[in-house]
């Protein structure tokens, strides 16, 4: 398989308002898959949904993925939309400042709940589709997923979701599912309030090495993918 027969496949993004998960759609839009766009902000959504061609190309559709009955919808709006779901990119979350006592309880209860349990919503939703279409489960990580930072309750998180990803790939293998667990470093996005450093890498860096797994022949699964900048050193 290449890019090429990528072409008329369905891919959900999850986080697709913004950085690593805009990119993707933009890098799935470009090679000519369908995208289904979910995130909070619908009017970014909608947006970036009308520049990847509308309707025909592309659907935004409002997601809380730590609701359980909107990760349901999100599934149905693209099945709706486009009949099937091929792959699906369980990228929503978010951070946290390092250090026990540097952030609060409710951030930290809100970042644990995005970042683990929504993309085991997600997956949750998606799979009964993702097995009819034999397809491609993509869980978004970290190398802080890897590697455990000091203080970092994100790093928890990002283990629960590398751990997640090998969890349902031992499960669903047998049925054709193929599931990768992404794990990039440092990346220029608006993950960071104050800024990446220059060296870091670009989001397109991170949606390429998702497109790398997607294009694979059907008896090839890229598990992992750990992408670091040339210039980072943990």
């Amino acid at each position: 398989m290449t890019a090429t027969d990528l072409d008329g496949r369905v891919l959900l993004i999850t986080g697709a308002s913004s950085g690593i998960g805009a990119a993707i759609a933009e890098a799935a839009a470009a090679v000519g898959m369908r995208v289904v766009l979910g995130a909070r902000r619908l009017d970014r959504l909608e947006a970036l949904a009308a520049k990847l061609g509308g309707d025909d190309h592309a659907r935004a559709v409002q997601l809380d993925v730590t609701d359980w009955a909107s990760n349901e919808a999100f599934v149905q709006a693209g099945l709706d939309a486009f009949g099937s779901v091929d792959a699906v990119v369980a990228n929503a979350g978010f951070g946290a400042p390092r250090g026990w006592l540097n952030s609060t309880p409710e951030h930290w209860h809100d970042m644990v709940l995005t970042n683990v349990l929504g993309a085991a919503y997600t997956l949750r939703a998606a799979l009964p589709a993702l097995t009819a279409a034999k397809g491609d489960a993509v869980l978004t990580s970290s190398v802080a997923g890897r590697r455990v930072l000091p203080g970092s309750l994100y790093s928890a998180t990002k283990h629960a979701v590398t751990a997640m990803a090998e969890a349902v790939r031992l499960e669903y293998a047998e049925q054709g599912v193929r599931v990768t667990s992404i794990e990039p470093g440092m990346v220029d996005t608006p993950f960071f309030d104050d800024g990446a450093p220059e060296w870091a890498l670009a989001d397109e860096d991170v949606a390429n090495a998702v497109l790398y797994a997607l294009s694979q022949p059907p008896r090839a699964t890229v598990t992992t993918i750990t992408l670091r900048p040339s210039a980072q050193v943990i």
